[in-house]
């Protein structure tokens, strides 16, 4: 197997999240700002799946030792740089976290269940006890869980598996028509920070990102073919989780209510 083939076995998954109805529904600011709400969590917990592939592949200790692969070293290294300090839309070093943070207050969205979430983190780092404890809708816990138990588990080539497949490579295509629905139907609305952060996405992850990661995980692999089934097997978990948090946020949208 390789990247390419592993691709094509995902199709299915792929199709149902570039045309999820989730898109269609977000038809007024209310329903924009129970979007981001929601979605905030998966741009978070994107950070913790990158910094795991950096710890394994680089040396993040003291004191420094040379670690691992440097090829594997600047892969990782080039994305978190970019991940996090990218420049803003005002031309200010950033976080894309900060950066969706910034564009939910431009939008009016509450940040209050992110919020919470992180205050709880900062005293207990039990990431899975956390989840658990907190009031978090079932669709993010679920989310936040497959990632972390993921982590847990400490395989780099399911990891990455996730990091590539879940986020880098399809990222470019699902933002695009997530902005795209967006730009239709809120031509008045101001949201450049929110269009800043996804168009920005797009740019890298479709231009640099999505190929380093999968030259990633066809290393990683390489001729095993049992982690080329576990790959597969990670990503389209992977892909099913995203779906399972759009449809939580569409079944909200369709109710109008929305859990702070």
């Amino acid at each position: 197997m390789n990247a390419q083939i592993l691709i094509s076995k995902l199709q299915t998954e792929r199709k149902q999240l570039l045309d999820h109805q989730l898109y269609k529904k977000i038809d007024n600011p209310i329903d924009l700002q129970i979007f981001m709400q929601y979605h905030v969590f998966a741009v978070w917990d994107f950070m913790s799946l990158l910094k795991a592939l950096q710890k394994h592949f680089t040396c993040v200790e003291i004191p420094w030792f040379p670690k691992g692969n440097p090829s594997y070293r600047y892969l990782i290294n080039e994305i978190v740089l970019a991940e996090e300090t990218d420049l803003d839309y005002y031309g200010k070093r950033q976080s894309h976290f900060e950066m969706y943070l910034d564009a939910m207050k431009k939008a009016d969205a509450s940040t209050q269940l992110i919020d919470d979430f992180l205050y709880d983190l900062s005293s207990d780092s039990d990431v899975l006890k956390v989840i658990q404890n907190s009031n978090l809708p079932h669709c993010i816990k679920q989310f936040l869980n497959f990632t972390f138990e993921t982590i847990q588990e400490g395989k780099s080539h399911k990891i990455a598996a996730i990091f590539t497949f879940g986020r880098e490579e399809l990222i470019p295509d699902m933002f695009t028509s997530i902005i795209q629905q967006i730009q239709q139907k809120f031509p008045e609305e101001d949201l450049k920070l929110f269009s800043y952060y996804f168009e920005r996405h797009i740019e890298l992850d479709g231009d640099e990102h999505g190929n380093m990661a999968m030259e990633l995980v066809s290393e990683l692999c390489g001729e095993d073919q049992e982690n080329w089934d576990e790959a597969l097997e990670i990503s389209n978990e992977a892909l099913i989780v995203r779906k399972k948090l759009w449809d939580g946020i569409a079944e909200t949208l369709q109710s109008n209510q929305v859990t702070v």
